[in-house]
């Protein structure tokens, strides 16, 4: 739709001049940038106060200018998302995937899917976005709780104990020993009990001790 009306722009200024100025040829695909960056602001505006439906109109609209801006659809997916409208969420993270596949949008794509119990291809989207990018703890804990569901514990543990290398958290010690236990490796579990124990130990504050004021001299 782009390449179409920059075409269709410089069509009619040819007609007009046999000859245009380089200065002429700027014009218009400027005009068209000017325009998807006041639209991109828009967006973003209505996500960031959630004016989810001026935010949907300003999207639509890039998209009409440029039907293959995988970023709109990306973002159109998380607007309908948060409306819990998933199959139009599915549509457009599958267009933007289609488009320009991103560990991003990958990753959303497999979050919806997991959202509406469909584990099978929620698996098949993690996983493609883990090939893009696999250095996210966060990648590797959605991948392991969709194998959870599918019963494939041994591949839940190796996921969540890479998630784990990558970033320790409390969130992922605790699926990771819960995983364990599931699987009989209690010795392992109890050993996560341990970090997770001193971990909250670490995280208590002194108590603070009352300092007596020097009595003042007159």
């Amino acid at each position: 739709m782009l390449e179409l009306a920059l075409v269709f722009g410089f069509g009619l200024l040819t007609l007009q001049n046999a000859k245009p100025k380089d200065s002429d040829n700027i014009i218009i695909p400027k005009i068209i940038g000017d325009r998807l960056g006041k639209l991109w602001d828009i967006a973003h505006q209505g996500m960031r106060e959630n004016r989810l439906a001026r935010a949907e109109k300003a999207l639509l609209t890039i998209l009409k200018i440029d039907k293959r801006n995988a970023a709109a659809y990306n973002r159109l997916g998380i607007l309908y998302a948060k409306q819990k409208e998933y199959k139009d969420a599915i549509d457009c993270f599958e267009i933007a995937s289609s488009i320009e596949p991103t560990a991003s949008s990958l990753h959303n794509l497999g979050l919806i899917y997991y959202e509406t119990e469909n584990y099978e291809r929620a698996a098949v989207a993690f996983e493609q976005a883990l090939r893009l990018e696999d250095t996210l703890a966060a990648r590797h804990i959605a991948y392991a709780k969709v194998q959870e569901k599918l019963g494939n514990m041994k591949l839940t543990v190796k996921e969540l104990e890479t998630a784990v290398e990558i970033e320790t958290s409390r969130e992922s010690l605790q699926l990771l020993m819960k995983a364990y236990i599931s699987i009989g490796k209690q010795a392992e579990a109890d050993q996560i009990d341990d970090r997770l124990h001193k971990m909250r130990q670490s995280k208590k504050q002194p108590s603070r001790q009352k300092v007596k004021r020097p009595r003042r001299v007159v």
